[in-house]
């Protein structure tokens, strides 16, 4: 990784440009990669199981899912012309997609999808160069609410991870719990009492003990290590890209969700670790990379990439915003894609450790989320658009059965999402009820 590494003038962690010396960058790199790791290929893994995908095409779905994760990210910090945000962007396989990617794959296989993906990347990057003009449509308002149902609705996928993880035998047992609470305690500590690297990487060593501490529990497993190859190579359209119509159009509103979601991630990021607004040039780079990178991820037979909202929490919570931390991640996340053992060793983390962490981080971006709100004062007009968004977002996600009659097309794009739900919500009322009225 020395490749694009100079000797810095601007050694700051805490600053955008800033390098700081490899031997901080790296651990600090890596903590944002353990953050991730285990979600960005618990997507892939959950599709393939889906339309049936097994052994060798499953780890090509595992495999790419890592490497083009890693290239996203490196471009959103490092970008190409206009593609990225210049900002430390952490992208992957999205469990944002997740609804609608099982309803695509389920009809029209997983070349389906990827063709699907391929045209909505492309529709993505397309929307991006309207962003200024858009942008109107987007205030504190409309991308708090965004941020806040972001934050609440990552919650349970904390709480299910300290519990042991979805499917897990063991699920909701105390030893689960103990470690989980364990590294959460250490993060707190460290991050509350501790100097230097002990504070800035208060979560990856959280991590690093409590992985210790559950290997003689038996919590982890190393068969998939001992089995898994020591280089392997991405290959373009293995699985060959198949193009429905029928498949593409849920797409496509996926993608403006998406793009919308961006923004709130984007505006979380620059409000919560540099306590500014983003730019304009910051947010379409942002989703012209979502794009293009998800197009080029379907070539290589990966599922489409977003920000993804944990590692934005992280950097709310450390305020540490330099690109090139979170570059040396991305470089990792694609050796880990290169050299699956590698990868596979980094799976091994049980679900209770990475839990622990999370939702640490995941209740940061809530409170993200509420700063921006209240960053303004609210008026009658906000609290009802706020107030229905999170109680038509969140409702919904908690009633699913209520939207059983509806077309399974619409109950899946709507149902599986709050986040979906609450950012179409906010931005209807924000258009339809006027601001000159309701006032406080």
């Amino acid at each position: 990784m020395a490749f694009f590494y100079k000797q810095p003038t601007n050694t700051s962690k805490y600053d955008v440009d800033g390098v700081p010396p490899l031997k901080e960058a790296v651990p600090l790199g890596l903590q944002h990669v353990f953050a991730m790791f285990l979600g960005n290929i618990a997507v892939p893994i959950i599709v393939a199981k889906v339309v049936g995908i097994t052994g060798d095409d499953l780890t090509v779905l595992v495999q790419s899912a890592m490497v083009m994760s890693g290239v996203a990210t490196f471009i959103q910090c490092y970008p190409i012309w206009k593609v990225g945000a210049k900002l430390p962007i952490v992208m992957g396989s999205s469990f944002g997609f997740l609804p609608t990617n099982i309803s695509i794959a389920s009809t029209y296989g997983i070349s389906g999808l990827l063709g699907a993906a391929f045209v909505g990347g492309l529709f993505s990057s397309f929307l991006s160069f309207f962003i200024k003009p858009l942008r109107r449509f987007f205030p504190k308002v409309v991308t708090g609410t965004v941020v806040l149902t972001i934050g609440l609705s990552l919650l349970p996928t904390g709480i299910t991870a300290m519990a042991g993880g979805n499917g897990a035998e063991d699920f909701g047992s105390a030893k689960n719990w103990l470690i989980a609470l364990f590294v959460m305690t250490i993060v707190l500590l460290l991050n509350q009492f501790g100097r230097g690297m002990a504070k800035t990487s208060s979560i990856l060593i959280a991590i690093i003990i409590g992985y210790a501490v559950a290997v003689p529990l038996g919590m982890v497993a190393f068969d998939s290590v001992r089995e898994a190859t020591w280089f392997s190579l991405p290959r373009p359209f293995y699985f060959p890209l198949v193009f429905k119509w029928g498949a593409i159009a849920p797409m496509l509103i996926m993608f403006v969700v998406t793009a919308v979601e961006t923004v709130g991630d984007v505006t979380a990021m620059t409000m919560g670790g540099a306590n500014r607004e983003p730019s304009d040039r910051e947010l379409s780079g942002a989703i012209l990379a979502n794009g293009m990178t998800s197009s080029l991820a379907a070539l290589f037979n990966s599922l489409p990439n977003t920000s993804f909202s944990q590692n934005i929490g992280m950097i709310t919570f450390t305020k540490m915003m330099s690109r090139f931390i979170v570059a040396v991640g991305a470089i990792f996340l694609i050796i880990a894609g290169l050299i699956p053992k590698f990868g596979a060793i980094m799976a091994t983390l049980p679900q209770s450790v990475i839990g622990g962490a999370s939702i640490i981080i995941f209740s940061q971006i809530t409170l993200t989320g509420i700063g921006i709100l209240t960053s303004e004062p609210l008026t009658d007009r906000s609290k009802l658009i706020v107030g229905l968004s999170l109680s038509f977002g969140l409702g919904i996600t908690q009633v699913p059965e209520a939207m059983a009659a509806l077309p399974d097309s619409v109950a899946s794009l709507f149902g599986g999402s709050s986040i979906v739900i609450s950012c179409l919500v906010a931005l209807a009322l924000n258009i339809i009820l006027p601001s000159s009225k309701l006032k406080q």
